[in-house]
């Protein structure tokens, strides 16, 4: 059985919480134009709470936030800032290994599957891989709502020689909640994600920016298709701590209220029962912060 590890949680708030502007349509990338300090900060205290992979702040250095234009003059250099920063941070550690995971992000928007366009993803995918790779050491395609998604990302990092893990955003609506079969935000099956994974060759298959509620079965659900396979690849999930139903609406088209009933204990019983399931990394994605990734720590590892 493969060693439990601990990831980051979300980057947003904890910037907001240490003093960074965030604002429409920049959104977290603003923090790498005005305060790259804090970004840093975030990854320090991430760090300093358990985290033993801590993720780029990447995550908006797309044309759907910064713009066009302004992706194709200073994306490149953005990009690097982010990877820059995640790796001094994690090679400030000196008594354990921390790795960078370098966000992937949907192109297109988060939760909008149907913005999706195979004829340019790659476009923009080649300059994110090509200025992160000097500072990461896992590639993680986050957020993706289908798997054509996952498929570019595989295409676009295939000749780094670097592990890459794919995550999905799930459908978590109340039907969902309630039981029903799980399914990314496509409509397309977990079941379907599962398989792909096994075929693609990625090292670990995450569930993430979704309800806590719905990641077990999940969870449960590509353990099966792996054994089922025979397949040895990890699972992870980092849920989303949103309020209220999020159905077609945009991850990030503004500040989602999060939910006061997922305090720091609440999320680490999430945790164990996706622990249960077969999940060998953990984390947390929106509204999650470093108080989340401590009690995690200490629950899961000890």
């Amino acid at each position: 059985m493969s060693t439990m590890r601990i990831l980051d949680g979300g980057m947003s708030r904890e910037l907001l919480r240490l003093g960074a502007e965030l604002k429409q349509p920049e959104w977290s990338a603003l923090a790498l134009i005005n305060a790259p300090d804090i970004v840093r900060r975030v990854h320090q205290e991430f760090i300093a709470a358990g985290s033993e992979v801590i993720t780029t702040n990447s995550y908006a250095l797309v044309p759907f936030h910064i713009g066009e234009d302004r992706f194709q003059k200073e994306g490149a250099a953005l990009i690097r800032l982010a990877g820059r920063l995640a790796r001094e941070a994690a090679d400030s550690v000196t008594d354990r290994k921390v790795l960078v995971a370098g966000s992937l992000p949907p192109i297109f928007g988060s939760y909008e599957p149907q913005n999706f366009q195979p004829s340019r993803v790659q476009d923009y995918l080649e300059v994110l891989v090509e200025n992160l790779s000097p500072f990461v050491d896992i590639w993680l395609g986050e957020t993706l709502s289908l798997i054509a998604e996952a498929e570019a990302v595989r295409k676009a990092v295939a000749t780094s020689g670097k592990p890459f893990w794919i995550s999905f955003t799930l459908a978590d609506d109340e039907a969902a909640i309630r039981g029903g079969e799980p399914k990314l935000r496509s409509e397309e099956r977990v079941e379907e994600a599962a398989s792909w994974a096994v075929s693609s060759g990625a090292d670990a298959l995450l569930f993430n920016c979704s309800k806590p509620e719905v990641m077990q079965a999940a969870v449960e659900t590509a353990a099966r298709v792996f054994r089922k396979m025979d397949a040895h690849i990890e699972i992870g999930v980092y849920a989303n701590a949103f309020q209220g139903e999020q159905g077609e609406a945009a991850a990030n088209e503004g500040l989602h209220e999060t939910r006061a009933d997922l305090n720091d204990d609440a999320y680490s019983r999430y945790a164990c029962s996706w622990a249960e399931a077969g999940a060998t990394i953990i984390g947390g994605c929106c509204g999650i912060g470093a108080a989340h990734i401590h009690r995690l720590k200490k629950t899961l590892l000890g």
